[in-house]
């Protein structure tokens, strides 16, 4: 109960700077649950940096901005060495991902060399830089923004790089009752960085390991193994949904579970993150937009059209 009862006080810090993001605040604590990264995707102007900013102050994580523009190399996120002139000495300047939360602001908005510099990172917990290697702080997590394609200057993420992020979370436009309390926030003058901390990194490591403890039954294994599955055999998709996204999808089910105060998995739970883990992971043929489908539209049928474990 303790915990249900810090997670809470962590939506409502995360509430009072930005409204109307429950699901997305809950999505982005799943993946923290996880170890895992998230890519939030939605027009300029949503709430995608506050949302990043306000959760780096309630969670009590160091954290640091990266804005990605076309003129940012790849040593400006990792590090790199250089000669100090007084010395004559190698000295290692630190990469901006030696925090525990980075914020990746419109990641697409930079070139795919400097975006496959976080590869390592978000892989492997750790910067390699001149042949020497050093551990990212725990825990550690990117949030990276996302312009959706086709605005002025961005650029397709790798599907290596997609494939590292957990989940993909869209936020989407507030309803009018949501924009009028934006309008009000806007003359509190009360912001991200005046949150309190909820909750530390010694917290955070913890639920993170009893989030592994969390039950997983066979039944509801073989439920997401048939879904990967049908990914791979559905007629629109050219690339379906990898072992490593199979992987994904329990971790993030066992943790949604956690969030809800449960120690096992229900088939509910797969349903609920099938979509933020898989949609980003698949591409569809290019005729499949004639027929308007959607990698989110091919996983919500998916789910249709599979028989639901019963007990499990």
């Amino acid at each position: 109960m303790e915990i249900e009862e810090r997670l809470d006080e962590v939506r409502r810090g995360v509430g009072r700077v930005v409204v109307g993001k429950r699901e997305a605040v809950d999505l982005i604590l799943t993946a923290l649950l996880c170890g895992g990264h998230v890519l939030i995707e939605d027009v300029p102007g949503v709430g995608k940096t506050t949302l990043a900013r306000a959760l780096a102050r309630t969670l009590g994580l160091t954290f640091r901005r990266i804005q990605f523009t076309p003129d940012v190399m790849p040593s400006d996120v990792t590090g790199f060495t250089m000669l100090d002139p007084r010395t004559g000495e190698a000295r290692r300047v630190e990469g901006a991902v030696m925090r525990q939360l980075i914020l990746a602001d419109e990641i697409n908005r930079t070139g795919p060399k400097t975006q496959s510099a976080l590869l390592e990172v978000m892989q492997e917990g750790q910067v390699t830089v001149d042949g020497v290697t050093t551990a990212a702080p725990r825990p550690f997590m990117v949030l990276a923004t996302q312009n959706p394609l086709g605005l002025t200057g961005t650029y397709p993420l790798p599907e290596a790089q997609l494939d590292r992020f957990m989940l993909c979370v869209r936020m989407g436009y507030p309803n009018a009752e949501e924009e009028m309390r934006i309008l009000d926030l806007a003359r509190e003058e009360l912001g991200p960085e005046d949150l309190p901390a909820v909750l530390s990194a010694a917290e955070i490591l913890e639920m993170q390991r009893l989030c592994l403890q969390v039950k997983c039954t066979g039944a509801v294994k073989q439920y997401i193994v048939r879904i990967a599955q049908a990914t791979r055999q559905d007629k629109d998709v050219s690339l379906g949904a990898s072992p490593r996204a199979s992987q994904m999808l329990m971790r993030a089910a066992m943790a949604w579970a956690f969030l809800a105060g449960r120690d096992y998995v229900l088939p509910d739970d797969v349903q609920r993150v099938a979509v933020p883990v898989l949609a980003h992971r698949i591409r569809l043929k290019s005729d499949a937009s004639y027929e308007q489908r959607s990698a989110q539209s091919v996983v919500e049928g998916i789910l249709g059209s599979l028989r639901v474990p019963a007990g499990a």
